[in-house]
């Protein structure tokens, strides 16, 4: 009995540190959007930050933590336990070679071809020319965080699978902090604000990379990149990482559908929807995404030497604690919508109004937050079993009936944003 209990105990006090440190980035998280939106309001200019901002963060999913992470830490830990040290490292050398490449050559294309990714993600913005013009300027600034952020993704996933948990949860605080100092003291100052804010996310996505290079070093796991496909375990990680494109970023995908048809929406629709999805994430990353990210490598490693009633003990733990936390968290949210965003937002050039919009769409949200925090649950444990065909097809029909539901609800029966927030929560 005390053997099943200590992996269960040491779960808890893993999930607990990375809670402490995710919520800690969630409150300075909150904190950013006070400051930006005390900034700008639900303007056109907030609206171009949000949305375009959200494609380098769509694309960080892709890249790092929803995809990456999900088939990096399961082949990660199996190597670990089964293979030499040299052989770990040039497994990570090879990867790390291959992953700079790929965002290096990704992100000088989307550069160039700056005014046709917001044709795809902002059509709205797209077809105004004064909007285009600087929601491309804004792209352009803001898009080398994607390669940069990727990288922290792949330092933290290396630390997790070592169980060092800290250091990766606490790095988005360094996001959040000098995001607040550009908006409270650089941005006001400047000609164009937005512009200002744009490379505050540039810099800090470099701040964010710099801390990772002690604690690899540390555990000895630094990486020296190189191009080597020969390696044998690059091909098992490919095809792992593909079906995790989908299956991994299944939130942000329909997030992401949810933005583009919002850009279409009248002005300060993605910000209503924005501040909706910042307090559905305040319990969904301070919970269940701290839960999802320490037993993922528990889970790939017990999956290696095939006690099965260890893997099944651990997920079945981790969904009562999420209900646990989830039910009467859902009930808060719909109960508390508009006092706490009024609160929270209700200053500057944020007025009654914006809260009363974003509160409806926050309860749109809410009837879906258990089902977003039990997804954070279940898609590692098939990942950590090398299995993921069966949350790839699910996350196939869920972004097809998003799409089709977020069209019909927010243009055909005309909700608008509500209708969006709605769609994501019933797929």
């Amino acid at each position: 009995m005390s053997a099943n209990k200590e992996p269960s105990e040491q779960n808890f006090l893993s999930s607990i540190k990375v809670s402490f440190w995710t919520f800690s980035s969630r409150i300075f998280g909150l904190l950013r959007d006070i400051s930006t939106t005390n900034l700008f309001g639900a303007s056109l200019y907030h609206d171009i930050f949000i949305v375009v901002l959200r494609i380098p963060n769509l694309f960080r999913r892709f890249f790092a933590e929803g995809a990456f992470n999900q088939a990096f830490v399961p082949i990660l830990s199996d190597i670990e336990k089964t293979k030499d040290p040299e052989q770990v490292r040039d497994f990570i050398d090879s990867l790390a070679g291959i992953l700079i490449s790929t965002l290096f050559a990704f992100t000088i294309i989307c550069l160039l071809f700056a005014p046709f990714i917001i044709f795809i993600f902002a059509p709205g913005f797209f077809f105004d020319s004064d909007k285009q013009v600087l929601a491309v300027n804004v792209l352009r600034i803001m898009f080398p965080y994607l390669a940069l952020i990727s990288l922290v993704a792949f330092a933290a996933g290396i630390q997790n699978t070592h169980s060092r948990f800290s250091l990766p949860a606490a790095t988005p605080i360094i996001f959040n902090l000098t995001l607040i100092i550009f908006a409270i003291l650089i941005a006001p100052r400047m000609n164009t604000p937005l512009i200002s804010l744009s490379w505050g996310v540039f810099l800090a996505g470099v701040l964010q990379l710099i801390i990772q290079f002690a604690p690899l070093k540390a555990i000895d796991r630094l990486p020296v990149p190189k191009i080597n496909f020969n390696n044998a375990d690059i091909p098992r990680f490919f095809k792992l990482v593909v079906p995790a494109v989908l299956a991994g970023g299944i939130t942000q995908i329909n997030l992401l559908i949810d933005t583009i048809f919002a850009s279409l929406l009248e002005t300060g629709s993605p910000t209503w929807l924005y501040i909706s999805d910042r307090l559905i994430q305040f319990p969904l990353g301070i919970f269940a995404i701290a839960i999802g990210t320490v037993i993922l490598p528990r889970l790939s490693s017990l999956f290696v030497i095939e006690d099965k009633t260890s893997f099944s003990n651990t997920l079945d733990w981790s969904i009562r604690l999420i209900l646990l936390i989830g039910i009467p968290a859902v009930v808060g949210l719909i109960m508390l919508a508009e006092p706490i965003i009024l609160t929270l937002f209700e200053r500057g050039a944020f007025n009654s109004q914006d809260s009363l919009q974003a509160s409806y769409s926050l309860i749109s949200l809410a009837f879906g937050l258990v089902a977003f925090m039990l997804i954070k649950i279940l898609t590692p444990s098939f990942f950590a079993r090398q299995d993921p065909k069966k949350p790839m097809y699910v996350a196939l029909g869920s972004m097809i009936l998003n799409a089709f539901l977020a069209w019909f609800l927010g243009f055909n029966l005309d909700y608008g944003h509500v209708g969006l927030a709605l769609a994501s929560s019933i797929s």
